[in-house]
């Protein structure tokens, strides 16, 4: 079992990477403390390691709450139809959310934990690539509205996360694949010896490579920690994570939650800020063609819906969280392994790009 933590005084907490962490029984009761565990997942993940997780918390008298599978479902809805449940079942502060399943089960449990009597103890327990190298890591919380994605949240840590490697054997490939772009985006941001190893290992991880798997999870939860340690609440540093996000949202937005997946888009996204790095001159043709090609071998669009306009792309880029003071601001390669978030892309610039 591999461990790290991400450090933040007080609410420091512990990372747990392995093939059998959804089963490490002595590990997951010690983080829930004296709380009611109460299981928030969905009806794909339910029938495969709900129960599993019922048994090995049976003496805790655990609840679950199945949700139903898909983007579209990260809402208020969703929010109040769960903090309803919690109130029918005279759920107190001494109640540890648990959750289960992939960034929409998790962003949603998250925000429940932040808000339900001003804050009870949450773990996460992803099962999607995209989940345990990005999303259940830092704190992020959130539900989607229909003018825009994450935008009703909060940063909220959670206790603990037990990434199982094990549970990427049932991912469908689409899933794996959409979860290869934020890890190919740590790469881009951070680590160029990452970026080389997805380059020499896309057959092997593609194989669901144990030993792979375990190392480019540990890495990127070990670069995200490092960030989140350092700017927890998205001041500066941190904004970084959002290289091809702002694309990303834009599309997801537009084309409907969950009919692009969320690292679909941040794929397509990645393109677009590498040429856009390409046009100041930060980039070159060749490491641009490099970055495609990669996303390509992990089966991931690099491409814009052909049905968007620029003007749509803006509209939805006009509502980022990163804008100040209505300028669009930008996660833009500074060179290979490098980001910076810039604030001089004018909106011709934009359109340009687009239409291209």
């Amino acid at each position: 079992m591999l461990k790290l933590t991400v450090n933040l005084d007080e609410r420091s907490y512990p990372i747990y990477i392995g093939e059998s962490a959804l089963q490490d029984n002595g590990r997951l009761v010690h983080h829930i403390s004296d709380c009611r565990p109460i299981i928030i997942t969905n009806d794909t993940i339910a029938p495969l390691y709900l129960q599993r997780l019922l048994d090995s918390l049976a003496d805790l008298n655990p609840l679950s709450f199945i949700i139903p599978d898909g983007e579209q479902y990260k809402s208020l809805e969703w929010f109040e139809k769960i903090s309803a449940f919690l109130l029918q079942n005279n759920c107190g502060r001494d109640t540890c959310l648990i959750a289960l399943g992939g960034g929409v089960v998790g962003d949603l449990t998250g925000f429940v934990a932040a808000c339900y009597q001003r804050g009870v103890p949450f773990i996460q327990i992803p099962t999607t690539v995209l989940s345990q190298v990005d999303s259940s890591v830092g704190g992020k919380t959130a539900v989607n509205h229909p003018l825009g994605k994450n935008m009703i949240g909060a940063f909220y840590q959670p206790q603990a996360v037990f990434i199982d490697t094990q549970t990427l054997h049932t991912l469908p490939k689409r899933e794996f694949a959409a979860g290869m772009a934020e890890v190919i985006k740590y790469g881009l941001i951070y680590d160029t010896e990452l970026f080389a190893y997805l380059e020499q290992n896309v057959a092997n991880l593609q194989q669901l490579d144990e030993a792979c798997l375990q190392h480019i999870i540990f890495r990127c939860c070990e670069i995200k920690a490092l960030i989140v340690a350092q700017d927890e609440k998205e001041h500066g540093l941190r904004a970084l994570l959002n290289l091809g996000h702002t694309f990303a949202h834009a599309i997801e937005a537009q084309m409907g939650y969950g009919v692009w997946l969320h690292g679909e888009a941040v794929a397509t996204g990645m393109v677009l800020a590498a040429k856009l790095a390409q046009t100041r001159q930060d980039l070159s043709a060749d490491e641009v063609e490099r970055i495609i090609k990669l996303l390509e071998l992990y089966n991931l669009p690099t491409e814009i819906p052909k049905q968007m306009t620029s003007e749509q792309f803006l509209t939805h880029m006009r509502k980022d969280k990163k804008n100040k003071k209505g300028t669009i601001r930008f996660i833009l390669p500074t060179q290979f392994g490098q980001c910076a978030l810039v604030d001089n892309v004018s909106d011709d610039q934009v359109r340009d790009l687009i239409e291209q």
